[in-house]
């Protein structure tokens, strides 16, 4: 039996404006706020953020940020820190693959966003993913224990952390992983974490994401190791998203 809550985490990715961004948080709010036994993330565009806020301020929803830079401040235009975060949102999503991929952000760098992240009293999202011709060379398992150790060096507030496991081939292809290779997937996770701190691996939570949607959900959520979902697509649809909570609030 897991002990761990679910946490459904949505990530808009680079979608809606200010105004679409409210009117989508107040419908999911309208629709999903009164389900207390999923914890429920939100991450929307940076230029929403504030309006958000207030929109789900007092409510079951909690709201994350995309992305952050590991300074405080300083002379990096355009980037987003720790300090211009702190207090709006709860966590924040790292080391996504498009991240890794479009900007060429290193495991090194995704270890200073989550130890940045951890000394500023907020919560890392931290992603994990191989691409296809890693799978299909039977190396995933191996790629993903390097990654995820990587992503953590010198990180050690394992209270305020979530990992998603996300194959990158799986990620807007609507092909998602079976629930077999997500369960494999986040054991290996698991037992990392487990390898870094004995006492608190098993409270550290395990998402899959990667295609979610209200039909695969119940599936993936019934495996030992997978303890929620970070869901792109589906969560830019209120009532689609909103059904993906109600499934996992029913686990």
């Amino acid at each position: 039996m897991k002990h761990r809550k679910t946490v459904i985490v949505g990530n808009w990715k680079m979608n809606t404006d200010v105004q679409s961004g409210i009117n989508l948080a107040k419908q999911i709010l309208d629709l999903s706020n009164n389900i207390t036994n999923v914890e429920k993330i939100i991450c929307p565009p940076f230029v929403s953020l504030t309006s958000i806020a207030k929109v789900l301020k007092g409510s079951s929803i909690q709201l994350g940020a995309q992305n952050v830079n590991p300074n405080e401040n300083g002379a990096f235009t355009g980037e987003v820190s720790t300090a211009m975060l702190h207090g709006l949102v709860s966590h924040v999503v790292i080391g996504h693959s498009e991240r890794r991929m479009f900007n060429d952000e290193s495991s090194d760098q995704v270890a200073a966003k989550a130890v940045s992240l951890s000394k500023a009293g907020m919560n890392p999202i931290l992603c994990v993913g191989e691409d296809l011709s890693i799978r299909k060379s039977g190396k995933a398992v191996n790629f993903i224990a390097k990654q995820l150790e990587a992503s953590l060096k010198g990180f050690s507030n394992w209270n305020s952390l979530i990992i998603a496991y996300e194959p990158i081939w799986a990620i807007g292809t609507g092909e998602a992983a079976t629930s077999a290779q997500a369960q494999e997937m986040a054991a290996v996770c698991r037992n990392i974490i487990c390898n870094l701190t004995p006492d608190l691996g098993n409270s550290v939570r395990v998402l899959y994401g990667g295609s979610v949607n209200s039909k695969n959900v119940a599936k993936l959520l019934e495996q030992p190791d997978i303890d929620g979902a970070l869901v792109g697509g589906a969560s830019l649809n209120a009532q689609e998203f909103s059904n993906l909570i109600k499934l996992a609030s029913s686990k």
